[in-house]
């Protein structure tokens, strides 16, 4: 059993130990080195011939696939969902408790401004402007007769001074008993549709209930929020189209109205408001809108995803210059399923080996495969 290791060992040392045929050679020990020289004769013929057929020594090689460099254009689209609101929006609360008496308004109704909407109980408003009315008949009574006095110096200047501020007072007074009845009817501050009313005739109502709502919606206002990169791209009143949600095969023009003044920092995205017009009353407060804008974009050389090689100073591909391989550098932008933007010296329409890359080194001739040289050597 020893003897089989050792020999074993032997045989070992012999067949993968450089030298270890020159030392047994060196001992009268020929076998080996005349062995190995006659495999090497034996196989002499067929060496050269696959040097000369398709080596990398020889001229011809293995056929390499090649791709054309195309271009590829980023940041030129933007995509974004935002929610819609009304042009204007009011929820219209009485300034006092009261009884309403009346509702002047229906759910749907469209309304201009100033339009009644509903009254509350007004007697003793009513009453009031009539007590500082006739306070101020007495007022003025009082200051004529203190002006005749005056003629004939029978009043003072001070009597005088004291009867007209009672008059302005008095006035005061009328117009504050006016003001208070005024606000017993609830008008519409601005003109649009009028919500559903949660309230009706009868109820007892205070400042912090609420009569109805109104939403001028002849324009559509859309919030959404756009990326970081987006920022210095987009400018008040540039044009934009916004289909709604619900409705996907209606496309609706508008304009960017407003844009915020900072960024939101926690998602790094920037508010953008867009303003849709709804000449035909499609549109609502609340809907959900798909807004797209269009640029300019960055455009980019554009290789398939196989000429994308890695060295140790980063990503390269070979690229086709004079029938010679030549090592480019790129930068990677963007990785697609079926391309890769990349910023390197390529320009469209340049060869890039996508297959066969195994094969290529810098300056070596390159056989493309389908090509003339390609057919004669296959055959």
């Amino acid at each position: 059993m020893a003897t089989v290791i050792v020999l074993a060992a032997a045989a070992g040392w012999v067949l993968f130990v450089p030298g270890s045929r020159d030392v047994l050679a060196s001992w009268g020990i020929d076998w080996a080195r005349a062995a190995t020289e006659s495999t090497a004769q034996a196989n002499g013929g067929n060496g050269a011939g696959r040097q000369g057929g398709g080596g990398r020594g020889g001229q011809a090689q293995t056929p390499v696939v090649t791709q054309p460099v195309t271009t590829g254009t980023i940041n030129d689209r933007l995509s974004a969902i935002g929610t819609g609101r009304a042009l204007n929006s009011v929820v219209i609360n009485p300034y006092a408790s009261g009884r309403l008496t009346e509702i002047a308004v229906a759910a749907g109704e469209k309304v201009e401004a100033g339009a009644v909407v509903a009254r509350l109980d007004a007697d003793s408003e009513e009453i009031a402007l009539e007590r500082a009315r006739i306070a101020q008949g007495d007022a003025e009574a009082s200051l004529e007769r203190i002006k005749a006095l005056r003629a004939t110096n029978t009043a003072t200047t001070v009597q005088l001074k004291e009867a007209e501020l009672a008059v302005e007072n008095a006035r005061l007074a009328v117009r504050d008993a006016a003001l208070a009845l005024d606000r017993r009817t609830i008008s519409a501050p601005i003109a649009g549709i009028v919500g559903i009313l949660p309230v009706e005739a009868g109820n007892y109502v205070t400042s912090q209930t609420t009569i109805a709502t109104i939403d001028d919606r002849s324009r559509i206002i859309v919030d959404f929020w756009v990326p970081e990169r987006f920022t210095g791209l987009i400018a008040v009143g540039a044009p934009l189209t916004a289909n709604s949600v619900a409705r996907p095969g209606q496309i609706f023009n508008g304009v960017v109205s407003a844009i915020d003044n900072r960024l939101e920092e926690q998602s790094r995205t920037l508010r953008i408001q867009a303003r849709l017009d709804n000449d035909g009353d499609q549109l609502r407060a609340g809907m959900s809108f798909q807004v797209v804008m269009q640029f300019p974009g960055d455009t980019f050389p554009s290789v398939d995803p196989l000429a994308i090689q890695w060295g140790g100073d980063g990503a390269f591909v070979w690229a086709l210059a004079n029938g010679k391989a030549k090592r480019v550098p790129v930068r990677i932008i963007q990785r697609n399923t079926d391309s890769v933007l990349v910023e390197a010296a390529l320009v469209p329409g340049d060869q890039v080996v996508t297959e066969g890359i195994h094969t290529v080194r810098e300056g070596a001739e390159l056989l493309i495969a389908g090509s003339e040289a390609a057919t004669r050597s296959g055959s």
